[in-house]
């Protein structure tokens, strides 16, 4: 025979063990708090019909949006179940963009916006701060300087950690005007207003050392880098030069096919790179036989990756120059970029590629043929009086060597 306080006490095992058979077979299934109902079976059964891990999100967020304290915009939540989504993969360079960031990197590979023409970094003193006005933009013909504190933008205060924002208001229709309050070592802060125009990244620089040595400075490569790459060695050739330094350094990379272009001007026939899907499906790219017939040297650091590391890793491998300087940064993987209708966007990962030789760089970078440091104090400098810079010094030296 059994008690009245055994049975009591099996009958509670008995509700929390079908509780918990409930929420475990129905993945939070018709969950009851008190006398409020948190999501009916009718909804889970609904939502199950959807597929399991759909219906679950679907099912958390009526949850939130029930019974979150304040009422929740249903497109955040669904942007942010999106981005953690790309996320998840663990791949840095797969993501999704919102509208805004979308924008933005097709502005940098496109190399072209309405703006006023200068490049700011957010300083330790918490200002907007001038890095330098772009040659030949309304900022450099307004007076800008380098060092410039950019305190206010159309009489709105900027700061130096909103940096994106402080941007996002210099920028705007060509044939407008923006105002901006700097302020300047040794005067007193002072207004200047700028018609912002079309702005040209210039991703290209180029021109004549000494003993008639070339030099060309790639920034990135954008849409246009191949073409103005080709215009510019083509003027450096007319000035009979005997030889060429390409700057790579803090190279971030960008479109593989004006990299492809400008390994062909470069290398005579060989492979430039190729690349391997998962299916391990190779495509290869190759240069033809014309090429540059003066010794080549490519200043190369940790700041060098993606589409730069390409051009190294071909040089390099075809033993068409010297790659000088440190060890690049190592990013072996290709990306596609993906429109969609809402002006948002995505890029993936699509391939890993590989050098000539079949070497596999992500995560290693390239070493150099000549390791070249750059001063302590210098190494992460935005720009470097010629006299100081170590590792250009050592690759003309490179060239002049190759002349004897």
């Amino acid at each position: 025979m059994i008690s009245k306080k055994k049975a009591v006490v099996g009958a509670i095992i008995i509700v929390l063990l079908t509780a918990l058979l409930t929420v475990s077979v129905g993945n939070i299934v018709a969950l009851q708090l008190g006398q409020k109902v948190v999501i009916t079976k009718e909804t889970y059964d609904y939502y199950k019909s959807v597929k399991d891990q759909h219906g679950k999100l679907l099912m958390l967020k009526e949850y939130l949006n029930s019974n979150y304290y304040q009422e929740i915009d249903d497109n955040a939540l669904m942007e942010g179940a999106i981005k953690g989504m790309f996320e998840s993969i663990g791949d840095p360079y797969t993501v999704y963009m919102d509208e805004k960031e979308f924008t933005e990197l097709m502005t940098r590979t496109q190399g072209t916006y309405g703006g006023i023409g200068v490049i700011v970094t957010p300083g330790e003193d918490g200002f907007v701060t001038v890095v330098s006005p772009i040659e030949d933009t309304p900022g450099e013909r307004a007076g800008l300087r380098t060092a410039d504190k950019i305190t206010h933008v159309d009489g709105e205060r900027v700061y130096a950690d909103k940096l994106d924002l402080a941007v996002e208001k210099m920028k705007g229709k060509p044939g407008t005007k923006v105002k901006l309050t700097i302020g300047r070592e040794g005067s007193e802060p002072f207004d200047v207003e700028i018609k912002r125009e079309e702005i040209r990244l210039k991703t290209v620089k180029s021109e004549v050392l000494e003993d008639n040595i070339g030099y060309i400075r790639i920034s990135m490569f954008d849409e246009k880098t191949a073409e103005d790459f080709k215009a510019q060695l083509s003027e450096l050739e007319k000035k009979n030069i005997k030889g060429l330094v390409l700057d790579l350094r803090n190279n971030p990379g960008g479109l593989l096919s004006q990299c492809v272009e400008i390994a062909d001007l470069l290398l005579g026939e060989q492979v430039i790179v190729y690349t391997e899907d998962r299916a391990g499906n190779k495509e290869y790219e190759r240069s033809n036989k014309a090429g540059v017939n003066y010794p080549l040297v490519l200043i190369v650091n940790k700041g060098s990756a993606s589409a730069s590391e390409i051009l190294a890793g071909a040089v390099k491998d075809g033993g068409q120059g010297i790659i000088l300087g440190t060890t690049t940064f190592g990013k072996g993987l290709v990306q596609q970029v993906k429109p969609l209708n809402d002006g948002t966007g995505f890029k993936y990962t699509v391939s890993q590629y590989f050098t000539p030789n079949g070497s596999n760089i992500h995560g290693l970078g390239i070493e150099p043929n000549v390791v070249v440091e750059l001063p302590k104090e210098l190494e992460d400098a935005v720009t470097i009086e010629r006299s100081k810079d170590t590792q250009l010094k050592r690759a003309i030296e490179e060239v002049k060597g190759k002349l004897k």
